[in-house]
C-alpha cells in the first residue's frame, strides 16, 4: 500500500497499532478544513452584502487599485472606449482585433496579438460602467478548491456606481442591445435578412443555433458537390471578403459533436439539444457550444 507520513504528529501509515489514530487525526483534519473554508466563505457572503468589492484590478485594462481605491488608468482607458465605439460603429470582434494589433496597442498584459474572445469579455463587462457584480463564481469544492460559475444555485450581489466608470450606461447598453440583435439575425434564401422573434422558428435546429463568431450572423444550410454544409449567412450574401475567416461546417460533423456534447441517448435528439443548448458559436478553427445554464465546451471542428 501506499505509505502515508505525518510529519508533525510523528506517525507512519505503515505502523498498524496507529492506524485507528490516523484515520482519525485524517478526519479531523479534513473538518478543520471545511470549517475554516466555511468560515472564509461566510466572511465573504458578508462583505458581499455590505457591497465590499473584492475584485482585483491587477491586469484589468483600464483599471488599477492605489492605496485600495479603484481608479482609471488614462491611456488604457481610451482603449477601452475605442472598442465599444468601433462595436457601435459595424465592426465585428475579429475586426476590432484587426485594428488594435495593426495600431500595435497592447493588451493589458503586453501582448501584441488579441484574442476575440477577450474583446468579447470586455465589451459586456458590467465593471465599464462603474458598475460591480459580485459572486459570479463560488467554490464548490472545499477539498479541492475547486471554483464554479455561479448561475443561481448561489446570491449573487449588484452594486450601481462602485467605482469610476470608462463608458457611460447608455454607451454600454447601446452595445449589450447591438450584441443581442445581431446574434439573432436571419438570413433568409431571398437574399432578406429580418430578426429572429422566437428562438426555434427556423425550418432547421442548426439554423437557430448557430452564430459565426466573427460578424455574428447566423448560419445558412447549403447543399454542395451532394454534401450538406453550413455557411455563414454574410459569406454567402456578400462574398468571402465579407467575412474571410468563417469556416464552412460538415453537418454531419455537427450533428455527431451535439451527440456526444449533449445527448445522453447516444442519438441525434432535438428535443434535448433545445432543452440543453442556448447556441453554438463558430470561430475559424472550432465551435463553443453555450447551455442555457451558461456554461460553455469547446470543440476543435473538422471539414470533412
Amino acid at each position: 500500500g501506499i505509505n502515508m507520513h505525518f510529519e508533525n504528529e510523528k506517525l507512519d501509515s505503515i505502523n498498524v497499532d496507529k492506524e485507528f489514530e490516523i484515520t482519525l487525526r485524517g478526519m479531523l483534519a479534513q473538518d478543520e478544513s471545511r470549517n475554516t473554508s466555511e468560515d472564509i466563505q461566510w466572511g465573504f457572503q458578508r462583505k458581499f452584502e455590505k457591497g465590499d468589492i473584492l475584485t482585483k484590478y491587477k491586469n484589468f485594462m483600464g483599471y488599477t487599485c492605489v492605496d485600495g481605491e479603484i481608479v482609471i488608468v488614462p491611456e488604457q482607458a481610451e482603449v477601452v472606449k475605442k472598442f465599444f465605439d468601433l462595436y457601435l460603429h459595424g465592426l465585428t470582434l475579429r475586426q476590432i482585433k484587426a485594428y488594435l494589433e495593426a495600431q500595435g496597442i497592447k493588451t493589458v498584459t503586453g501582448k501584441e496579438v488579441w484574442d476575440t474572445k477577450t474583446i468579447q469579455r470586455m465589451l459586456t463587462n458590467e465593471k465599464y460602467k462603474g458598475d460591480t457584480m459580485l459572486q459570479k463564481t463560488f467554490t464548490e469544492d472545499f477539498i479541492s478548491g475547486k471554483k464554479v460559475k455561479n448561475v443561481g444555485q448561489r446570491s449573487r450581489y449588484y452594486i450601481r456606481n462602485s467605482h469610476p466608470a470608462i463608458v457611460s450606461s447608455e454607451v454600454f447598453d447601446k452595445v449589450q442591445e447591438e450584441m443581442a440583435k445581431r446574434s439573432r439575425v436571419v438570413s433568409n434564401e431571398d437574399g432578406t435578412v429580418k430578426i429572429r422573434g422566437s428562438k426555434y422558428n427556423g425550418k432547421y435546429l442548426l439554423g437557430n443555433l448557430l452564430v459565426c463568431g466573427d460578424c455574428g450572423a447566423s448560419y445558412r444550410r447549403r447543399t454542395e458537390r451532394g454534401k450538406v454544409v453550413w455557411r455563414c449567412a454574410t459569406r454567402i450574401e456578400n462574398g468571402k471578403d465579407a467575412c474571410p475567416h468563417s469556416p464552412t461546417l460538415d453537418e454531419g460533423w455537427l450533428q455527431d459533436t451535439l451527440v456526444v456534447a449533449v445527448c445522453q441517448n447516444g442519438t441525434y435528439d432535438e428535443g434535448m439539444i433545445r432543452s440543453e443548448v442556448d447556441k453554438v458559436q463558430v470561430f475559424d478553427t472550432f465551435i463553443i457550444i453555450v447551455r442555457n445554464n451558461e456554461s460553455q465546451e469547446k470543440r476543435l471542428f473538422q471539414n470533412n
